[in-house]
This record gives C-alpha cells, structure tokens and sequence, in this order.
C-alpha cells in the first residue's frame, strides 16, 4: 500500500476544500471545519517532518562484515589509479580493518541520510548548544590538509546554518555535539536514538552478502558523492539513489565520514563512509575504518543515528 506524505495529503485536503466553497452552503458548511482542521493537523505534520530524521529499517539476523585480502587489493588499485602512486598502500590504509567474517545483530533502525543542517537547526533552536563552527586556532591545531577559508562554507552564522545548504548533511560537529543532538532528540520524540556501531553501520550500507560497495562489488563514481566525479563539496542528502545499500540507506559511501559509537583508543572514534574529499574511494568502502579524535570539528564528517527498536 501506498502512504501518502503529509505534503500530499495537506494539498489533497485543501483542494477538496476549495471545491466545497462552491457547494450549496448546508453541505458546505457542516464540513468545512473538519477539513480546515485536517489540514491544520496535517500542516503540522509537515513541519514536523522538516526536523524528525526519516529512517531504513534493518532486520535482524547476519551479514557479512569486514574485509580480506582480495577486497583491500581491490582498494589500493583504486585508489592506484586515482592518486597516480601507492599512497594509501604505503600508509597500510586498509590493514586495520576487521577481518571478513559472518556477524549476528538485532533489528534496528537507522536514519536513511547524514542528519541534516535542517534537522540539526530544529536542535539548535530550542537549545543553548553551540552552532556548528570552528575557530581559526582549532582548526590550526588539528593540522589538517585543508586552510581555514575551506571551512567558511560550511560554518553557521547567528545560529543559522549557510544559506543553501539546508539539506546538506551538517559537518563541524564533534562526537559531543551529535552525543547532544542524540539526547534531544530522545527526549523531543520520547524514542530512543543513539549514535550506531561500526558493525550496525557497516551492515545498513551494505546488506546481507559482503558486497564491496553499497550497490555491489565494481567502483562507480556515478553512484557517491565523492572526488571522483563530485562537486568537492557537499551536496544535499539523498541526491545519489543509484547508491542506495540493499536496505534503501543513503549516503553511505561518499558524501560525509560519519562519527560511530566505536571507540578506536583513548579519545579517538571510528567513522564511516568516506567523503566529498576522497578520490578513488577505497576509504568509501563499508568495511573500511578510519578514525578520528572525538573533539574534532571537520568539514568532512557528520552523522547519522540509530533509533532502537
């Protein structure tokens, strides 16, 4: 069965309504404030629907998680060919990653995208928590590729995040600041959300059966958000369908690491999914791990949840 959104039914309900005012007024109006509270309850649901994150649901049972040989010679190939030399194979990118192994988990649900700069302000409205942004002298300590000007784009100004960019995922926040949004958006909705696990993430972006990428084994710059044939720089969610995970998730390769419940050593957690940055994307595979202190703010991760079942 089809379900229809709230927009869809808001502007069903308004029509119908419209066609009443031209109706004898006995019929007219024994109806009209119903429908006008219709719509009312349904308009709404659609600013409700601009904050709460839409979810996949993933089933219990087992999947297919890590890596072996074959699958990280296939990485450092491609990476190979996009950085012209064996840097990442020098730098053993992809030795740390859990070995290819059958693993069980739970039923859960997980949001389809990053959340979002829209969904994040709805948080930073109602609260006192600080705005996505990060100051020249940060930035200066986290000794990073990318100069301070790259982060301009992406900082929010008043509280507001960059015009625009609304439906791009939010970056600049540190493992704390999602840890915050988790917990208010528990407490606004009365369900349980929390950051996922490495394993809970992997298995959301690539299904059941070990595949190397959320859409299958062969690299295709087509299907991600990633250097390879991005703009180099974020885009809004969701834009890349051809890359959904076998569960409908988005985003999951490409686009914008993402902070993990995993902790990988004192003060430093695993993220996920490789980033607009990234060329040849061996990092955007689901098994590869990467970590990051917890207190950074970077312009190239954000994050998505968990909401327990």
């Amino acid at each position: 069965m089809q379900v229809e959104s709230s927009i869809q039914i808001a502007s069903r309900v308004m029509n119908i309504f419209m066609k009443m005012k031209r109706s004898p007024p006995p019929f007219r109006d024994s109806i009209a404030g119903t429908l006008l509270f219709c719509y009312a309850l349904a308009a709404h649901a659609i600013a409700a629907e601009a904050w709460l994150p839409s979810v996949v649901e993933i089933p219990a049972g087992a999947f297919i998680a890590g890596s072996d040989s074959e699958e990280r010679e296939l990485a450092y190939r491609l990476d190979e060919a996009a950085y012209g030399g064996p840097v990442t194979r020098e730098q053993h990118w992809y030795e740390a990653e859990l070995p290819r192994r059958q693993v069980q988990t739970t039923a859960y649900a997980i949001t389809m995208t990053p959340i979002t700069n829209r969904q994040y302000a709805a948080f930073i409205a109602t609260t006192q928590h600080r705005p996505p942004a990060v100051d020249r002298a940060s930035w200066a300590s986290y000794a990073l590729n990318h100069p301070y000007q790259s982060t301009r784009r992406f900082a929010w100004k008043a509280r507001r995040p960059p015009a625009g960019r609304e439906e791009h995922p939010v970056v600049l926040v540190s493992l704390a600041d999602a840890l915050a949004y988790t917990a208010w958006l528990s407490r606004r909705t009365g369900q349980v959300w929390r950051l996922p696990t490495e394993l809970e993430w992997e298995k959301a972006a690539r299904g059941e059966d070990g595949r190397y990428f959320p859409w299958g084994n062969e690299f295709d710059p087509a299907r991600l958000n990633s250097h390879d044939a991005g703009p180099y720089d974020t885009t809004a969610v969701g834009r890349y369908g051809a890359g959904a995970s076998p569960y409908g998730l988005l985003d999951g390769a490409g686009q914008v690491y993402q902070w993990t419940a995993s902790a990988a050593g004192p003060g430093r957690a695993i993220v996920k999914g490789g980033s607009w940055d990234d060329s040849g994307c061996g990092v955007c595979r689901p098994a590869a791990r990467h970590s990051r202190p917890t207190g950074i703010r970077h312009i190239l991760i954000g994050f998505r949840l968990v909401r327990e079942k």
